[in-house]
């Protein structure tokens, strides 16, 4: 497989390792939203002619590709958004904020992503239910028995990321999952980090609901995901109203449509929708087992050539995800992204939106090296280079 070919962002004179951030598109995906742009474009549910009724069915191939890809009961569980953020707002004020009330207790954790936290936030000060943080590790991982420490009789739902953004670490979800289910709470798992890379299979897990995104998996922006067992996406509100998620309204009245349409209000991104469907058909020839080992080796890699250099500074050795973040003594993170971008290497500094951590790890602004399966060894190699140049650093960072 020539993946210089397949994804000509990989003709560019760049190395990439921004992919905790989005990833690249292979050829098939850019032709196919071509191919919507340029053969039938109309939009969906909408016309009784030729072209849309076209539409209406890729979306539908879609929708099928992906119940598949994550082994849903039946594509009727799967929702399109426009990210994982979206997904994850919908079901805090679809689903959970008609179900909890006030001292009612979601346990997350502070190194979810800003998306996993701030729609529960909002929720708290609009209702007063409690926020309740399980401790992390010595490595800054989540374990179930530091969650089982915080739940109580109020506890309602666990909402928690199965790889992190930051940390990179791979919780149980099985494991927490099948533990607060005995106890009668929901699991909401972020996705964004683990669909792309590890095999997600919702019914073994028996996840409630599950949200992630498709340009973190060579998809298009613009399009997300959420997964929910179907009884409960029936109990799930919109929070979106217009049109195509109605069958009738009056001066009193609305009639929803079936689900999952009732949660797909206006027109969506149909373009980013279509093309999504050769993403999700490109992983799966590479196959998800392969791209997780490709990771597992390059990171392992990357740890074994990082540690060779006295003055850096890694912060999640012990990590599974293909996460690794890194510093320098005396020198910011954003300077030391920018330097590495003189070398046309991409990287990601900062806190990567998760700005709590901070409470209780010492990870606070780092570069941030994310992988995918399309990184090389060569290029782990640039970027060990360009990061043994020391004094050139100092110097870049002083200027």
């Amino acid at each position: 497989m020539n993946l210089d070919k397949e994804f000509i962002m990989k003709q560019k004179n760049i190395i990439y390792f921004d992919n905790a951030a989005t990833t690249f598109k292979p050829i098939s995906v850019i032709n196919k939203e071509m191919e919507y742009l340029t053969e039938y474009t109309a939009n969906s549910h909408r016309g009784d002619y030729n072209i849309s009724f076209k539409v209406d069915d890729e979306i539908d191939k879609t929708r099928d590709l992906v119940s598949k890809f994550i082994n849903a009961r039946n594509k009727n569980e799967i929702i399109f958004t426009s990210n994982a953020t979206d997904s994850l707002n919908l079901v805090v004020n679809g689903f959970f904020k008609p179900y909890m009330k006030e001292n009612d207790e979601v346990i997350l954790s502070k190194s979810e992503h800003a998306s996993n936290i701030l729609p529960w936030l909002i929720l708290s000060l609009e209702k007063g239910i409690k926020i309740k943080y399980a401790s992390l590790d010595e490595d800054n991982k989540l374990t179930l028995e530091s969650i089982k420490k915080e739940i109580t009789k109020k506890t309602k739902v666990i909402s928690i990321a199965e790889i992190t953004n930051v940390v990179g670490d791979k919780r149980d979800v099985k494991s927490i999952i099948e533990y607060a289910h005995k106890h009668g709470i929901y699991v909401v798992i972020d996705g964004a980090q683990s669909v792309p890379h590890i095999k997600t299979d919702v019914r073994d897990l028996d996840v409630d609901f599950l949200a992630f995104s498709a340009h973190k998996m060579c998809g298009p922006t613009g399009v997300g995901l959420l997964y929910g067992k179907e009884e409960l996406l029936h109990k799930m509100m919109p929070t979106k109203f217009g049109g195509g998620m109605n069958d009738s309204y009056s001066e009193t009245e609305l009639k929803l449509v079936s689900v999952p349409f009732r949660f797909e209000a206006g027109t969506p991104n149909i373009s980013g929708i279509i093309a999504f469907s050769e993403s999700i058909k490109y992983l799966n020839k590479i196959g998800i087992e392969n791209i997780e080992r490709t990771e597992k080796y390059l990171r392992k890699y990357l740890i074994k050539e990082l540690k060779k250099i006295p003055y850096i500074k890694i912060y999640n050795e012990n990590s599974e995800g293909g996460i690794v973040l890194i510093n320098i003594n005396g020198i910011t993170s954003g300077d030391l992204g920018l330097y590495l971008n003189t070398k046309n290497i991409c990287t990601r500094s900062g806190k990567h939106c998760v700005k709590m951590l901070e409470d209780e790890s010492e990870i606070t602004d780092t570069v941030r090296i994310s992988l995918y399966f399309y990184n090389t060894y060569e290029e782990i190699d640039t970027l060990i280079n360009a990061l043994k140049n020391y004094d050139e650093i100092v110097k870049f960072a002083n200027s």
